[in-house]
């Protein structure tokens, strides 16, 4: 689009495309959200990557799939970049990473970029401008608590019924407090996708999973259930060891579980929140704006790795799995990422299930950073403490607005639409707004654009006007 005839020209590219980007974003902070497909569909950043060598961080989890496949078949390079792929000890080391410049971007929490967007735990000015996945978590209990619970869950055909409600583990969790113990379940951070959804299991079977008070990042004023955090790595270990009785996280570690025979995947997210949007590809703000042939011959590469992920119905997974298996990528035994990569996922020796959904990567929209999906996060801050006051909804849409960056994605996907690499119909038609979604497993629906009136529907979590002490909730 851009001719390459030296600095200058350089220069005044960058700056017409950053110009032609913060109008697009501009047309979407509006209440409802109007920036559309069409109008971002105007802009189209190509030429040559700013910078051309980059360094990527991840968390060893199957979903971190669309950078090791846009390494491994070559889609990186198609696009003019050659990206280092650096596993990081954990997701505090890998956020500072992203802020502090050793990391170009991340495979990152959907509440990551969010939470430091917004000041919680950290201040920066990151943005998500891709969305990794659908699904690919699940909630893990101790062979002690599951022998304790199984007898009394209904069954369907010789099996468990499922999905399985956190209300089985209330008379657990009773006699524990009874006996004057905590029961501790574990987490991988405090603005994970796990947490939220394990204290949303927990709270739709009428356990509280406790509130933050500020500056604290345990979270258990008034809590049933105990949670604390452990990299997903180390989950396994710390179940084993009977630090916690359970815990919430990605692949392949509730697999491993069983394969050790240490735990039994009690749940999955798409249970919990069908079809739930999972980790983002996150980069600084400043880095976007600098370099925005860079970011999108970035987002170029992974959606071409998303899309050959889901080709096919899957008939590329068990090439991703070996891939996946290797030391310096996820680094587990390929049958353990099998077991929930190819369509299947066991929740107990001998009962392996159809889940041909488990891992989404390019179907249903789901590369699309949703603005809806980025304020059901900033809800389940507000229900549980980590926003501490009250919010219009308006605040809710502007923050979203400002980390969730569809124009971005649809820089590099309409290209890719011009290019017929992908399908034009594998964009969605929309305002940035999935619409009320149902799917809960406590049937509530999400209604994106009122995030206060979808607060006020939960029987467990803060109320308009409350606010957390260290001696309880507080206010109306």
């Amino acid at each position: 689009m851009f001719g390459r005839d030296g600095k200058n020209s350089g220069l005044k590219r960058r700056t017409v495309v950053v110009a032609m980007l913060a109008s697009v974003a501009l047309a979407g902070c509006g209440g409802g959200g109007e920036a559309t497909s069409e109008a971002a569909a105007a802009t189209s950043v190509d030429g040559q990557p700013e910078k051309p060598n980059l360094k990527l961080g991840f968390i060893k989890l199957t979903d971190m799939a669309p950078l090791a496949i846009a390494k491994e078949k070559g889609f990186f390079a198609e696009e003019g970049l050659n990206v280092t792929l650096e596993p990081q000890a954990n997701w505090k080391v890998l956020l500072d990473g992203v802020i502090g410049g050793q990391l170009d971007g991340a495979h990152m929490l959907a509440g990551q970029p969010i939470a430091a967007t917004i000041g919680y735990g950290t201040k920066a000015d990151l943005i998500a401008p891709l969305s990794l996945d659908l699904n690919g978590n699940a909630i893990t209990l101790s062979n002690k608590v599951w022998s304790q619970i199984k007898p009394s869950l209904p069954t369907e055909g010789g099996r468990i019924r499922h999905p399985i409600s956190a209300s089985a583990l209330k008379p657990v969790v009773d006699s524990y407090a009874q006996q004057g113990k905590p029961f501790n379940m574990g987490m991988v951070f405090p603005v994970s996708t796990h947490n939220y959804e394990l204290r949303y299991w927990l709270a739709a079977g009428g356990l509280n999973p406790g509130y933050y008070t500020d500056g604290d990042v345990s979270g258990t004023v008034d809590a049933d259930v105990k949670l604390s955090v452990t990299p997903p790595p180390q989950m396994p270990a710390t179940l084993e060891a009977g630090t916690i009785e359970g815990y919430s996280v990605g692949e392949p570690w509730n697999q491993a579980a069983v394969q050790k025979g240490i735990g039994v995947p009690v749940i999955t997210d798409d249970e919990i929140w069908h079809d739930n949007p999972e980790k983002v590809f996150s980069i600084r703000k400043d880095f976007a704006e600098q370099n925005p042939a860079t970011t999108a011959a970035m987002l170029r590469a992974i959606i071409k790795a998303q899309q050959w992920l889901d080709a096919d119905n899957g008939a590329n997974r068990a090439e991703a799995v070996k891939i996946l298996a290797q030391p310096n990528y996820v680094g587990a035994d390929e049958e353990v990422i099998a077991a929930s990569m190819t369509g299947k996922f066991t929740f107990e020796k001998g009962d392996t299930r159809d889940a041909e959904g488990f891992n989404i990567f390019f179907d249903k929209y789901a590369g699309y950073p949703y603005y809806s999906d980025a304020i059901w996060y900033l809800t389940q801050m507000r229900r549980w403490g980590q926003i501490p006051q009250d919010q219009t909804d308006e605040w809710y849409i502007e923050k979203a607005k400002s980390v969730y960056r569809p124009d971005l994605y649809l820089a590099a996907a309409n290209k890719l639409v011009a290019d017929g690499v992908i399908p034009a119909s594998s964009i969605p038609q929309t305002d940035g707004f999935r619409g009320e979604q149902s799917g809960f497993i406590d049937n509530i629906s999400f209604d994106g654009s009122k995030p206060n009136a979808y607060l006020a529907k939960f029987p467990i979590g803060l109320k308009q006007g409350q606010r957390v002490a260290a001696s309880g909730v507080t206010g109306q």
